[in-house]
């Protein structure tokens, strides 16, 4: 009886032992799969950030011709005699409150202006109509 109820006892832990691992197995072809998910998620994501690294490049390089064409124009107007003196002074001011250091020769500003703010105000502007038409013909 005492051997019967030992190999009973054993056939009991095989049989939990037999569930656990078909557990186990199961558990790992789930992690398996979600791994594998995972790793196409990472993928994608990598191939994300590269894509949007060549755009911040592109942009990056588009944003220093600009800032070239903006400091030749600048130049040119500082060095010209135009206009009276408010319009002298609202070219010192612009130059001195949104340019900086950029428009200095050989300088360039390390970071990007992401205030969203106009070189001029929507008052600044003068936009005439009859210009349009001008070119429109």
């Amino acid at each position: 009886i005492r051997v019967a109820r030992c190999l009973e006892a054993a056939r009991q832990r095989c049989c939990r032992l037999e569930q656990e691992g078909r557990r186990a197995r199961e558990q790992l072809a789930w992690l398996e799969v979600e791994r594998a998910a995972l790793e196409v998620k990472l993928k994608h994501a990598r191939n994300q950030v590269e894509v949007e690294m060549n755009k911040r490049h592109r942009a990056e390089a588009a944003l220093a011709k600009q800032e070239r064409k903006l400091q030749l124009v600048f130049e040119t107007l500082r060095r010209e005699s135009w206009g009276s003196g408010e319009q002298c002074s609202v070219l010192s001011a612009l130059a001195g409150r949104r340019f900086g250091a950029s428009l200095v020769p050989g300088k360039r500003s390390s970071a990007v202006d992401e205030s969203g703010q106009s070189l001029l105000s929507h008052s600044d502007i003068s936009y005439d109509r009859t210009e349009d038409d001008v070119v429109r013909s």
